[in-house]
């Protein structure tokens, strides 16, 4: 059970001494209680006070981190059951699966470890591939894991096989680069303890009911294995879901330390749709690793997309540097289009500036990150910023005219500006970003 804030108060030193940085113990405990900081920032906690506050200093989610190298990927320590109670920290892994009885699986895992997307400034790429032992021969099992390795040597792996023989062979070639190992279940999970305790590996559980989990869990912390993904084998969607929202709620609300681990579901499914809507599903209630099964650039985009959104903190916009950007080679002639710093606004003008082939000065002003429209409603992008933004760019000093375009969603903006832009022209812009090349090429060329 997790202790109460005075429960907390009661084991602390009560100097109010200010070094953990809070001004009280009491203050201290309360943010502890509700996970809020760690119990390391105390300097004064004796050890037998440490082991009594163990329950209430660990995260409900037990981080796992899964790989040894710069693409390592950590999943759990969740703490809110919806982002915008806080925000989602660790973002979904998404892996590909493939099998070890496939003449082209070196092929196929080296094409998803490579797998990239260019998004409002971020390079996004799937985490790691899952090594499946379908032909249930050990050396084969090895040998396929050796070939992924080689393949694709930087992405995390998972071992899938319930033989402990096959996954010992298999740590015999990777155990050092920390994968995954799937899974113990209540038929083997002694030996796979042992196997993943000895190489120091994360180890998946799977079970077909909630007490089957806890129980298997329960027994493999014991065996001195700490990292486990938990893997309820759920039917169908509306299995994993309503799963995924237990095991999240029990270890949020209940602090039932047996399911409090990351979760892993397997979205595959013959139709790359259902598969697509399984993911999606997954992602958003609470798998931290979905395993794929089809290798389609048509789904991977998408998924990477949505695990993106959900897992940007919705209390920080993703925003680029406010400042004066050249779009192409834009000369003194060249057309001048200010916006907001929203990084999704930003590269959808940039794009589109750029598909026009028409060289542009594009202004970005400070607006907290907020879209054209947000900003504006907020007094954020008004007349006033705008000029002051023009004025503090030195943008005019580079321009043989004085005419700048605004956001066709801001137009009633058009005069205010005028009137803090003395001697300016305000031209209004189209409302959406892809319209921009028509505009310039049409009313800009002709004004």
């Amino acid at each position: 059970m997790a202790l109460s804030g005075l429960q907390i108060y009661k084991l602390l030193p009560q100097t109010n001494c200010k070094e953990c940085g809070f001004p009280t113990c009491l203050a201290f405990a309360m943010k502890l209680a509700q996970k809020g900081t760690e119990l390391a920032k105390c300097p004064y906690v004796t050890d037998e006070t440490r082991a009594a506050l163990d329950a209430a200093a660990a995260p409900p989610i037990r981080l796992v981190t899964v790989g040894s190298g710069e693409r390592a990927f950590a999943v759990g320590n969740e703490t809110v059951m919806f982002r915008h109670e806080k925000t989602f920290v660790h973002e979904t892994a998404l892996v590909v699966r493939v099998r070890d009885d496939d003449p082209d699986l070196a092929e196929r895992a080296a094409w998803a470890a490579g797998y990239t997307v260019e998004r409002v400034g971020m390079t996004l790429r799937l985490n790691g591939v899952l090594v499946e032992n379908r032909s249930g021969d050990a050396t084969t099992f090895a040998r396929a894991v050796e070939a992924v390795h080689t393949a694709c040597k930087e992405s995390p792996l998972i071992l899938a096989s319930e033989d402990p023989a096959a996954i010992e062979a298999a740590l015999a070639v990777v155990g050092a680069e920390r994968p995954l190992i799937h899974a113990a279940t209540l038929a083997n999970w002694q030996a796979m303890a042992a196997l993943a305790a000895g190489a120091g590996c994360p180890l998946a559980v799977r079970a077909g009911s909630l007490s089957d989990l806890a129980e298997l869990s329960t027994r493999l912390t014991a065996a001195g294995v700490e990292d486990l993904v938990l893997a309820p084998a759920g039917e169908d969607l509306g299995d994993d879901l309503a799963l995924s929202t237990l095991l999240r709620r029990l270890a949020l609300k209940k602090n039932e330390r047996a399911v409090g681990y990351p979760l892993m579901v397997f979205a595959g499914r013959d139709d790359v749709v259902d598969e697509a809507a399984r993911a999606a599903v997954a992602i958003a209630k609470y798998a931290s690793i979905v395993v794929l099964d089809h290798l389609d650039a048509a789904l991977f985009y998408p998924l990477i997309t949505l695990r993106q959104n959900i897992y940007t903190d919705p209390q920080k916009p993703i925003q680029v540097e406010p400042r004066l950007y050249q779009v192409g080679a834009p000369d003194a002639a060249s057309p001048l289009l200010i916006t907001t710093n929203f990084s999704l606004t930003y590269f959808s003008v940039s794009g589109e500036v750029e598909a026009s082939g028409r060289p542009c000065w594009l202004l970005v002003a400070d607006a907290d990150g907020q879209s054209v429209l947000t900003s504006w409603a907020a007094g954020k992008f008004d007349a006033v910023k705008i000029a002051k933004t023009v004025k503090e760019s030195g943008v005019e000093q580079q321009l043989s005219h004085h005419r700048l375009v605004i956001p066709g969603h801001v137009a009633s903006l058009s005069g205010e500006c005028e009137e803090e832009l003395p001697g300016w022209e305000i031209m209004v812009g189209p409302r959406d970003a892809v319209d921009l090349p028509n505009y310039l090429k049409t009313v800009w060329s002709a004004a």
